[in-house]
């Protein structure tokens, strides 16, 4: 009779523990999207569809850079349309910079504009508080100094945080010596990046997610063949991610080709399996790509990805 209870009570201490446990599981969502919108019909279509990402659960949006096609041209109003679409977002909206809408803006199709006096016009508009774009707003640590594209934020327990790394070789420029903006830009990338990891080891965080634009070209730098201006930023992101215990995400756009990989190799070529890239979708196909946090979950992210308009 006693061991009867015995086993029932214990029965129902694991039951117990069990319940609490889910109950305790946490989980956070997230929406992604690039290189958007590039045409008149994605124009319209883009609010419908931050609509949408509101209505499916996520905390925030997040654009990875390229806001028009990379014909049009650069000028302030297009800015400023664009300003308009993102603020009245009815989520968190962290917008990150594209070469079409700054390190490109010097061809005689968008206007033949100084890149650098663009970047700083997008400044002025985008990153102007210390706070997300959006109806709702998402407080955000800039790194200051003259980059306030380069921010952070926590969603549970990862950290997000941005990186001006534009596509076009990262504005590296057709010489062999890397062009005087690279020169500028790149230390602070790299300081961005290196502080933000040691951030998240400090505060025992599960995750770290890298918000840029460009395809850094995984696929040769593992081969040994990196692009230049890339090269450096792999190199640091590889040593990085080896020395950090938690999952990494990376997201970038540039490429418009929808996918969910883990394309990062370590020195002996074995694949980092702890690191995930995610590229967005991007013109002619629009869509988002949802991201998931379980706090419950081993691998800690997980992805569903929204062609728009849907069925």
């Amino acid at each position: 009779m006693n061991l009867k209870f015995w086993q029932q009570s214990a029965c129902t201490a694991v039951c117990l523990w069990l319940c609490c446990a889910v109950a305790h599981a946490e989980v956070w969502r997230f929406a992604l999207i690039g290189d958007t919108p590039y045409s008149s019909f994605e124009r319209a279509e883009l609010p419908l569809m931050l609509d949408q990402i509101a209505a499916s659960g996520n905390a925030l949006v997040v654009h990875v850079g390229d806001i028009k096609h990379g014909k049009d041209r650069c000028d302030d109003a297009l800015f400023d349309d664009r300003l308009a679409v993102f603020d009245n977002a009815a989520l968190p909206f962290i917008f990150v910079p594209g070469d079409n809408e700054w390190s490109d803006c010097d061809r005689l199709s968008n206007g033949a504009y100084d890149p650098l006096e663009r970047l700083n016009a997008l400044r002025q508009r985008f990153w102007a508080t210390d706070s997300s774009l959006g109806r709702q707003r998402l407080p955000l640590t800039r790194q200051g100094d003259g980059w306030p594209e380069h921010s952070r934020f926590r969603l549970g327990p990862v950290l997000f945080f941005t990186l001006n790394l534009p596509g076009g070789n990262n504005n590296w420029g057709p010489a062999d010596l890397p062009s005087a903006e690279y020169r500028q830009r790149q230390p602070q990338v790299t300081r961005w990046l290196r502080d933000s990891f040691a951030l998240a080891r400090r505060e025992g965080l599960r995750g770290v997610a890298l918000l840029f634009q460009a395809n850094p070209g995984f696929r040769h730098f593992n081969q040994g063949l990196g692009h230049r201006g890339y090269r450096e930023f792999l190199e640091v992101l590889r040593e990085e991610v080896q020395n950090f215990e938690g999952q990494v995400l990376v997201v970038h756009g540039d490429t418009h080709t929808s996918r969910i990989d883990q394309p990062l190799r370590d020195a002996q070529g074995k694949p980092i399996s702890k690191l995930t890239r995610i590229e967005t979708f991007g013109y002619p196909v629009m869509g988002w790509t949802q991201g998931r946090i379980d706090s419950n979950d081993p691998k800690l992210f997980s992805f569903e990805p929204h062609p728009w308009p849907g069925k």
